[in-house]
C-alpha cells in the first residue's frame, strides 16, 4: 500500500474528528431533548399466589419519580396522563419523589392540574419519596389531597369483591425513617394478596421477610438514568436503589419491581433508560379439577 501523503492524513484526521463530534453532540442532543420524553409503556403480568381469581387480570398502572423542577414540565406530565389513562387502569400507583426541589408554589399547579385528570376504577394511591420530604412534605400532601390522590401513610386499603380480597399498601419514605411496616401489619387483614408501595427499592430485603407481601413496587433509581451500552449497568445509582435497580427480581416469595421513573435528577439526561410507565396484570394461580 502506497504511503499516505500529509494532505489526505489531515483530510482523513478532519473528517474523522468531525464525525466523532458530529456524533458527541447528536448523542448530547438524545441524551437531554429526546430519551427523557419517549415514555416506554411496559406490560408485566405477575402471578401472586394469594390472588383470589375473582381479581385475575387485574389492571395495577405504576408511574413514579416526576421530580418537577428537573428537566419534567407539565406539558410532558400531560402527555404521561394520557398514557397511564390510556391504559384502562384499575388501579393507579405513584412511587413517590413528584418534585426534586424548588418553590412548591411554583410547582403545585404544574403537578396538580395534570394528576387531577388521571382516572382509574378503583384507585389513585401514593407514597412520598425522599426528595419530597427534602423539599416540603406538607405541601407534596397538599398537591396529592387536591389531585384527588389516596396518600398511603404507612396505610392499607382493601379492596373486597364479595369475599374476595385484595389490600393495596403503602409505607412512607425509608430514607426518611418514615417507614412504618408493623403499623402496615397491624392493619392488614390475613387473607388476601398485598401489593406494597415503597418508594426506595432495597426496601424489599424487610418487606420479604415479613412473608406477607406479594409484590412490591418501587421507584427511586430512575434505573440509572444512564446505563452504560453492550453491558447495560447504570452508571450511578442512589443510596436504597443499589442492590434492586431496575425492572422485575424475586425477593423471598415476594416480587420486587423497580420502575424506571417518568422524571430525572440533576443533569437531566437519559441514556439507554428510558422513562418509564407499567402495566402490572395480576394473576391468579390455576385452580387445580
Amino acid at each position: 500500500m502506497p504511503p499516505i501523503s500529509r494532505r489526505r492524513f489531515l483530510k482523513i484526521s478532519l473528517l474523522s474528528a468531525l464525525g466523532t463530534t458530529t456524533a458527541g453532540v447528536a448523542g448530547f442532543a438524545y441524551a437531554f431533548e429526546v430519551e427523557p420524553v419517549h415514555v416506554d409503556v411496559v406490560q408485566r403480568e405477575v402471578l401472586l399466589p394469594r390472588l383470589h381469581p375473582t381479581f385475575d387480570g387485574y389492571r395495577l398502572v405504576q408511574f413514579s419519580d416526576i421530580h418537577m423542577g428537573t428537566g419534567m414540565t407539565q406539558e410532558q406530565l400531560n402527555r404521561i396522563v394520557d398514557l397511564v389513562n390510556a391504559q384502562q387502569p384499575d388501579t393507579i400507583a405513584i412511587t413517590g419523589d413528584f418534585v426534586t426541589g424548588g418553590n412548591m408554589s411554583v410547582l403545585k399547579p404544574m403537578l396538580v392540574e395534570p394528576l387531577r385528570r388521571l382516572t382509574a376504577k378503583d384507585l389513585k394511591v401514593a407514597v412520598l419519596g425522599n426528595h419530597d420530604h427534602w423539599t416540603d412534605a406538607t405541601a407534596v400532601r397538599q398537591v396529592l389531597a387536591e389531585s384527588e390522590l389516596t396518600e398511603l401513610n404507612n396505610a392499607v386499603i382493601t379492596l373486597r369483591r364479595d369475599e374476595a380480597a385484595l389490600h393495596v399498601t403503602g409505607v412512607d419514605d425509608f430514607w426518611e425513617d418514615k417507614a412504618r411496616l408493623e403499623a402496615v401489619l397491624e392493619q392488614l387483614p390475613e387473607d388476601g394478596a398485598a401489593v406494597l408501595l415503597a418508594h426506595e427499592p432495597d426496601f424489599a430485603d424487610i418487606s420479604a421477610a415479613t412473608g406477607r407481601f406479594d409484590l412490591q413496587i418501587s421507584g427511586h433509581s430512575h434505573g440509572g438514568q444512564v446505563r452504560l451500552p453492550f453491558i447495560n449497568k447504570p452508571l450511578i445509582l442512589p443510596l436504597h436503589g443499589e442492590k434492586y435497580p431496575l425492572g422485575q427480581y424475586q425477593v423471598g416469595g415476594m416480587i420486587q419491581y423497580t420502575n424506571r421513573g417518568v422524571g430525572t435528577i440533576y443533569p437531566a439526561v437519559r441514556f439507554n433508560c428510558r422513562p418509564e410507565i407499567t402495566v402490572f396484570t395480576l394473576r391468579a394461580a390455576p385452580t387445580q379439577g
